[in-house]
């Protein structure tokens, strides 16, 4: 905000300069654009697409991403650069003889214009400008004939449209004749192919029917086999165990027969229960009690005898049907094994033949297809090539322009007027930045970081205490009955820098009230800043307050008190440090009610060496008892050290500026030197104001112009409007 506030001071400053820029640039840029000539603009309105149109229609392009956007910037992009590029503008040079048109080259050429040096004449008059969001594009030509940019804007399209024509077809052509020499190549290949995988079948005695056709039949015929081989596995099996059975049959166990054997054989059943009824029967004749050569046993013997015979000897005849059957089974079995591992060893060599069978089929599946594709691709680039196909179009042909496009006069001047805005406002800114001098209150407190304690403006130039007339009177000395100007508070107590220097008292009153300041060192930081005006303007504020106050000129080199209280050739400072004169007798009162003033005396070899004594502190313990305040002159801090010296012995250091004078560096420095010496500085006073300056316009200090806030002139019965009685000399101090 601060910044902004001083940049608007600083316009406000510098309004003149800113106005003036903008005038003259206004001015200039009108007066310029008149000398310009009128330039006419024309335009033709070109189409065109990437994609070119396909006789038999567009295919997609599988590759699709990114790319394909940033192709198409790149097409277009390149497409501008071909529009303005030394083919098609040589073409159009050609077609006009523009190297022998006067009016084109601005002079009566007596040979043809160079060509490179008329395609650059007419490439700066070209402007390609794409129509955003569109695939349309303008070709401008700018001239100052508008017959002259409608037959150069027309020119360029066509030629190029023409140029874009020619491409096409040359690359058409191209495309032609190298498809026509791969497609006899891949013919050969396809013959080549397609004969091989015919010599192939024909070796392997293959069938004309496809290999998975036979190779089916083949896995058919194995699963035929595998299926009877199994079977009559089972049933060798199957005999096997019977004919295990049927050997564990003995002539004890005749019949233990398996019941799978009995109820196959009805017979086998019936002998089996012949012999059981005979055994049954013995059983019972001995149960009967009769004995073994009893006749009845020794036929029922007989009766068993008899049909076990019979029935091991059917059982006997079973076994060797059974191994018989065996025997059969097993030669059955061989010979289908035999026919299952044939009918496996033509599978395996019919996988091998089919390997190679699919690797010449498929050499010939892909030159048929690429003869297939080059055969199509050849067909429509020779069509594409008889119809002259051209992605390129003229939408708008160029009109004769009726008004002008340049020069902007308007556009100009209003540009120009920004720029001498801009520029005049950079110039009071920078200017302003420049200025390294302090101002304001504000700029002592926030660039000095000291206490701002008030100020004292700058008497005017019609005022009889105006610089020139103040410069004057010192020289000379004040007229009989005529005070110096420095005593203008008191002289005129009701002005602007009286009421200024009571502000400037009050504020050093209560800054400390509980302990005032009673020895006040006024300094600045170089000379010439109204370090004395101010002492006396403030000793005489506090003396006009009630206080007794005596006013010490203690610049030892440059002293001016004597010469302002009119005490020149008297006993000073000097006389009492040496011991010639007390203090009584150098502290004399001035025309200012409670105002004593002691002058320097005479001007010491080594004034630093006299204010760092003893007997100075000494004589300033002395004064400061016999005072209330003392206000102590001294010299600019920066030139000598007695400044920083006395500063070590007082209450409080007040620091003048002179306000557009003192730079900020200087009063750093002088403030740095205080600081290094533990000074107690009260703050800074802001000398020689100009309030009628901007920088005040927005301070409550208006009040300080001229006379103030002071009663009428010649205003009966009120103090300050008439004759002032109060310049009589005050009693001399007890």
């Amino acid at each position: 905000m601060d910044g902004v506030m001083s940049s608007i001071r600083a316009i406000r400053k510098h309004w003149a300069i800113v106005l003036g820029l903008v005038l003259l640039a206004g001015a200039a840029s009108l007066a310029y654009s008149k000398t310009l000539p009128k330039i006419y603009e024309s335009q033709s309105l070109l189409e065109f697409d990437p994609d070119v149109i396909k006789p038999l229609g567009n295919k997609a392009d599988p590759m699709v991403g990114w790319s394909a956007v940033w192709d198409t910037r790149e097409y277009y992009e390149t497409q501008y650069r071909i529009m303005q590029s030394e083919r098609v503008l040589s073409a159009v040079v050609r077609d006009l003889s523009l190297q022998n048109d006067a009016v084109f080259l601005g002079y009566t050429p007596t040979a043809p214009a160079p060509l490179d040096a008329t395609v650059a004449a007419l490439r700066g008059r070209l402007i390609i400008e794409p129509v955003k969001g569109s695939r349309l594009v303008l070709v401008k030509i700018q001239d100052t004939r508008p017959e002259q940019a409608r037959r150069l804007s027309d020119a360029v399209a066509r030629a190029y449209i023409q140029q874009n024509l020619d491409k096409m077809v040359n690359a058409t052509g191209d495309t032609v004749v190298w498809l026509s020499g791969q497609l006899d190549h891949f013919k050969q290949e396809l013959e080549q192919t397609e004969n091989s995988l015919h010599e192939f079948k024909k070796q392997n005695d293959l069938p004309s029917s496809t290999l998975d056709d036979l190779s089916k039949m083949i896995r058919l015929e194995m699963q035929d086999y595998d299926g009877a081989l199994t079977r009559t596995r089972m049933r060798r099996q199957e005999l096997a165990a019977r004919h295990g059975e049927l050997a564990k049959i003995t002539a004890e166990n005749p019949d233990q027969v398996p019941a799978s054997e009995l109820l196959s054989n009805a017979f086998l059943g019936g002998l089996r229960v012949k012999f059981q009824e005979a055994q049954r029967e013995r059983a019972e004749l001995i149960a009967e009690g009769k004995g073994d050569n009893h006749p009845a046993v020794k036929r029922a013997d007989e009766k068993i005898a008899l049909s076990r015979t019979q029935l091991l000897s059917e059982i006997k005849n079973i076994q060797g049907a059974v191994q018989r059957d065996l025997a059969i089974i097993e030669r059955q079995e061989n010979g289908e094994a035999s026919l299952y591992e044939g009918a496996r060893k033509r599978a395996v060599e019919l996988n091998l033949k089919e390997l190679e069978f699919h690797r010449l089929d498929r050499m010939r599946a892909q030159n048929e297809k690429l003869y297939a594709v080059l055969l199509e691709q050849m067909k429509e680039a020779d069509l594409r090539r008889m119809m002259n196909t051209n992605n390129i179009r003229l939408v708008d042909s160029a009109q004769e322009p009726k008004v002008p496009v340049a020069p902007h006069v308007s556009t100009n001047v209003a540009i120009a007027v920004l720029v001498g805005l801009i520029l005049g406002l950079a110039l009071a800114i920078g200017r302003e930045q420049l200025d390294n001098t302090l101002k304001t209150p504000e700029d002592v407190e926030q660039r000095l970081g000291v206490t701002f304690l008030g100020l004292l403006p700058e008497i005017a130039d019609d005022d009889p205490a105006s610089p020139g007339k103040i410069a004057k009177r010192s020289r000379r000395g004040a007229a009989p009955g005529q005070l110096a100007p420095e005593l203008l508070v008191h002289e005129r107590p009701t002005s602007g820098i009286a009421e200024a220097a009571r502000a400037l008292r009050t504020n050093l009153i209560f800054m400390n009230p509980d302990e005032p300041y009673r020895r006040l060192l006024v300094t600045s930081a170089a000379p010439a800043e109204g370090k004395t005006t101010v002492a006396v303007s403030i000793a005489i504020s506090l003396a006009q307050g009630g206080q007794k106050v005596c006013i010490i000129d203690c610049d030892l080199r440059r002293p001016r008190l004597h010469r302002i209280f009119d005490r020149a050739g008297d006993v000073g400072l000097m006389n009492v440090i040496l011991g010639d004169a007390t203090v009584d007798e150098v502290a004399k009162p001035t025309v200012v009610p409670n105002l004593y003033c002691i002058p320097c005396g005479p001007i010491p070899p080594n004034s630093a060496d006299v204010v760092s004594s003893d007997k100075f502190r000494r004589v300033m313990d002395e004064i400061s008892a016999r005072f209330d305040r003392i206000v102590l002159d001294s010299p600019p801090i920066i030139a000598v050290t007695d400044s920083a010296i006395a500063s070590t012995l007082v209450d409080g250091v007040i620091f003048v500026v002179r306000a557009f004078k003192t730079s900020v560096n200087l009063c750093r420095s002088g403030l740095r030197t205080l600081q290094d010496v533990d000074a107690p500085i009260a703050g800074a006073v802001l000398n020689a104001v100009n309030l009628n300056r901007h920088e005040y316009n927005y301070y409550h200090y208006y009040y300080y112009k001229r006379e103030g806030y002071a009663p009428l002139p010649g205003t009966p019965g009120v103090p300050g409007s008439g004759p002032s009685n109060d310049d009589r000399p005050a009693a001399p101090p007890n």
